[in-house]
């Protein structure tokens, strides 16, 4: 410990009317961090200003970042602004990296008061790449609309921030770090973990590693290939599936996070993913998957680069669920999904009997209903799967339950997608987004969409696209009342549902200031034998002519196809 006490500082500032937290938290380039003065330092203090200072005094905090540039400039800030605001110990990743689902393993086991997470996501990273400042609250998942909106608050009135400037910590030692302050607060303490450790013990007490390895690298092993994409996942992969579950080292690549991720998107999808995809179609490997920047989003792969759509693969996990020890133990107490998720989870819940929530999209939505002990399973379409063994989606957690539903069936990725197919049907599913868009076009679009699905006289209308016919059953705007505390999300998205059960989804997301990303969700359900194993693009391309056609979305935005088809 220092002889001479630091000192804290209270320094004057402006507020900055655009640091409303998105459901990701607030995400802006790297330069507007590095160019506004003090732009992370009042987010940071209105973070820190948002808990009761009663809350906050002596309290604990995580800290955690996906590697990306600017991480550990951030982290500095937030050491000597967390000492001066009167928390007693910050719990900080091994160079100031840990996933997402590690933090909030983290958080859970320390009994912290929350944390913060740095990460953009799947967005790409370097200098001139996106940066990304996340609150996760208690139960170690995504700060609720209340929080996030009294931050938003705070951030718009802010005239000062309190800092201890000389303070400065070593993120490359492991072990605790005491510093003495110049206030009537406690000594402050830093403490550098191993969160690689802290999360392998937990899916130790979920899975069966026994019965991994032996798949693994016994006499008849699987060979798998898993791409971290330089992200923070690289770690956890090289230690939980190589060392101890005893996959050759070639089964993980990119496993050494970068500031800029290789100069590559992090973000698992076939577009990005392709050398993973390239390698898959060979033939050698049995299963794939690949992560995202922060470790909370997944894509799973078969052989020969079998996709599996991450609408199917959380429904696949519920209908194989007691393939997993942990849920043997503990039951099923419901599924959810996101609203613009696909339905193939629902066939499942139905037909098990298990109760099943349709919630808006972001993962905080899924975290009330798991601390009300509703939830035990539940997915996104944008490759989020997870349970509640944490609050966080978790990209290896679904990786290790697609592993333990091999390791019990002892087939190949196809045979059980295909057998699961035959069973429930088949949603096939795609998702097109329209980036870059501007955004009062969008906004008018959507307005006009809106007021036509609405009306009265649109239920019952007929769409026909050759012999294809469409009949709406209903559609309106998403909206959701939480089952748990009542408060109702409105505008979540519009729908428009078919009598067989098909679906078409726009959401208007991502906005910025004058572009924003238009999506739209096809969701066709199949029954007939013969025809699940068909191509999706071409099951769906009838209702993807409905969409474009009711929507006049080309017209509309001056675009003649979509940015990326998923």
């Amino acid at each position: 410990m220092d002889d001479s006490p630091l000192q804290v500082l209270t320094l004057p500032t402006a507020p900055y009317p655009d640091q409303r937290p998105g459901s990701s938290g607030l995400r802006r380039k790297v330069f507007v961090f590095q160019s506004k003065r003090n732009y992370l330092h009042n987010f940071i203090q209105s973070i820190f200003s948002s808990i009761d200072l009663r809350d906050r005094q002596g309290s604990t905090m995580v800290v955690g970042g996906d590697g990306r540039y600017f991480n550990r400039t951030a982290i500095g800030v937030i050491v000597q602004m967390a000492a001066a605001n009167g928390v007693g110990r910050l719990v900080i990743g091994h160079h100031g990296i840990m996933s997402t689902p590690a933090v909030s393993c983290v958080i859970r086991k320390y009994k912290a008061i929350g944390g913060i997470v740095l990460t953009a996501s799947h967005n790409p990273g370097g200098p001139d790449g996106d940066f990304g400042i996340k609150f996760n609250t208690s139960n170690g998942g995504p700060a609720q609309e209340t929080v996030t909106n009294k931050i938003f608050q705070l951030s718009r009135t802010i005239e000062e921030f309190a800092i201890c400037p000389e303070l400065s910590v070593d993120l490359a030692t492991l072990g605790k770090q005491m510093f003495d302050l110049e206030n009537k607060f406690k000594p402050f303490t830093v403490e550098i973990v191993d969160s690689v450790e802290s999360y392998a013990n937990m899916v130790r007490n979920i899975f069966d590693f026994a019965a991994l390895k032996e798949m693994l690298s016994g006499e008849n092993h699987i060979k798998i290939r898993l791409d971290a994409m330089h992200g923070a996942l690289g770690p956890y992969v090289k230690r939980i599936l190589c060392e101890e579950l005893g996959c050759p080292a070639n089964s993980a690549m990119n496993c050494v996070p970068l500031e800029d991720f290789g100069g590559q998107y992090p973000d698992p999808n076939l577009t990005h993913a392709a050398d993973l995809m390239d390698t898959m179609r060979g033939g050698q490997y049995d299963f794939g998957a690949a992560f995202d920047g922060d470790g909370d989003r997944n894509m799973i792969l078969g052989k020969h680069g079998f996709f599996v759509n991450p609408s199917d693969s959380v429904a696949v996990i519920a209908a194989n669920i007691f393939s997993i020890p942990y849920f043997q133990h503990s039951g099923v107490r419901g599924y959810a999904r996101s609203m613009p998720t696909s339905t193939a989870l629902d066939r499942v819940a139905k037909a098990t009997k298990i109760e099943l929530y349709e919630t808006p999209t972001g993962w905080k939505f899924f975290g009330n209903l798991m601390d009300a002990g509703r939830l035990s399973l539940c997915g996104e379409e944008s490759f989020g799967t997870g349970s509640d063994h944490i609050r966080e989606k978790d990209g290896l957690w679904a990786v290790l339950a697609w592993l333990s539903i091999l390791a019990t069936r002892r087939q190949s990725v196809e045979d059980i997608m295909k057998e699961h197919w035959q069973k429930f049907g088949r949603n096939f599913y795609t998702r097109y987004d329209y980036e870059e868009v501007d955004l009062d076009a969008a906004c008018e679009m959507m307005e006009d969409l809106e007021m036509f699905i609405v009306d009265k006289s649109f239920a019952g209308q007929r769409f026909a696209v050759g012999e294809k016919v469409y009949q709406v059953e209903r559609a309106d705007n998403f909206e959701y009342s939480d089952p748990v505390d009542g408060t109702i999300s409105r505008n979540q998205g519009l729908r428009i549902i078919f009598c067989d059960g098909s679906r078409i989804i726009y959401r208007l997301s991502g906005t910025g200031s004058t572009r924003a990303t238009v999506r739209i969700y096809i969701d066709g359900y199949e029954t007939d034998p013969d025809k699940v194993f068909q191509d999706p693009q071409a099951m769906l391309a009838s209702l993807v002519t409905i969409a474009l056609k009711i929507s006049q979305l080309h017209n509309r935005t001056g675009r003649s196809g979509p940015s990326v088809i998923t």
